[in-house]
């Protein structure tokens, strides 16, 4: 593994960090309602199938944290055979290995589990109603982008809301369809994108009386 003094880590990491967030700004914008549209011919709730989205954003997170989680303790140990350094070395060591392999993820394992969760999550229409395969690309995109948010230092999630908790405007945009006076959310729409519990880019919700 090639050393990199302490400036140049920072500056990599930085470099990641803005493109990593400009990803996820594009999955917002453009994949996003995307996903939408491939939903719409199955669903013609149009709350339904943000809320689908939403799910769909939140477990992919979850589930390539904990993918990223297993793959860094076997990096870990195998790079700590050669290792000189402390374990703070060590550990960024380990997270620019990942960064510059990122074969080392299985997306396709990821993608699978999102959609099985969301097979069974009481809150989303039964699986006979909608296949939640035609949105795996959207899926795919999400996981991989979330997998390479932890390779940085701090690393970078989404946050997770719930129904019914008040309107918090420096986490969140309000969709346009919401009613403006209510001071509670009715649903979310997208996470918001945050960095050692500071909002980095806000999520959207929908907030009705």
């Amino acid at each position: 593994v090639k050393i990199c003094s302490p400036a140049q880590c920072r500056r990599a990491n930085a470099s990641r960090r803005a493109c990593l967030i400009a990803r996820f700004n594009f999955i917002y914008a453009k994949d996003r309602l995307d996903a939408e549209i491939l939903l719409k011919k199955y669903i013609c709730d149009i709350e339904m199938v943000q809320r689908i989205i939403y799910v769909a954003a939140l477990e992919s997170f979850r589930a390539a944290k904990k993918a990223f989680w297993k793959i860094k303790i076997r990096v870990k140990e195998t790079l700590a055979i050669d290792h000189c350094g402390g374990p703070a070395a060590l550990e960024i060591s380990a997270l620019n290995y990942i960064a510059c392999h990122k074969e080392l993820y299985d997306v396709c394992c990821s993608v699978q589990e999102v959609i099985c969760c969301m097979n069974v999550n009481p809150k989303l229409p039964c699986p006979e109603n909608v296949d939640f395969n035609v949105i795996s690309c959207f899926i795919r995109a999400l996981c991989c982008l979330a997998f390479q948010m932890q390779t940085l230092c701090p690393p970078l999630d989404v946050a997770f809301g719930v129904d019914g908790e008040l309107f918090n405007r420096r986490m969140y945009y309000r969709s346009c369809d919401s009613d403006f006076t209510a001071p509670f959310v009715a649903y979310h729409v997208w996470p918001a994108l945050m960095e050692n519990g500071t909002v980095l880019v806000k999520g959207e919700v929908v907030t009705r009386k």
